[in-house]
């Protein structure tokens, strides 16, 4: 499922315009990316969690070469699904 299945199945269920659902789709993606810019975490009850995590720096390979390269330290995102998440999956 991509991006424009999650448009028209909002647009279908909420019995919205697609357009109406577009920006609702895209409101709550950027909610979730100043969440997590401001407060590092962002939970969604019965979804699941999205928190930012520090990776340090590490030494790497390159894979053509074999050179060993230094990976710098960055922040990256984490998702943590919640058990009906899961429940769903299964």
């Amino acid at each position: 499922m991509n991006k424009k299945d999650i448009i028209e199945a909002v647009a279908d269920q909420a019995r919205i315009s697609p357009t109406q659902a577009k920006v609702a789709v895209e409101t709550m993606t950027a909610t979730i990316k100043k969440g997590l810019k401001t407060d590092h975490r962002v939970a969604l009850v019965g979804f699941g969690s999205f928190s930012v995590k520090k990776r340090a720096a590490r030494n790497g390979r390159n894979p053509q070469t074999g050179e060993v390269i230094k990976i710098k330290a960055r922040k990256v995102v984490k998702f943590n699904p919640g058990q009906p998440l899961k429940d769903a999956a299964n």
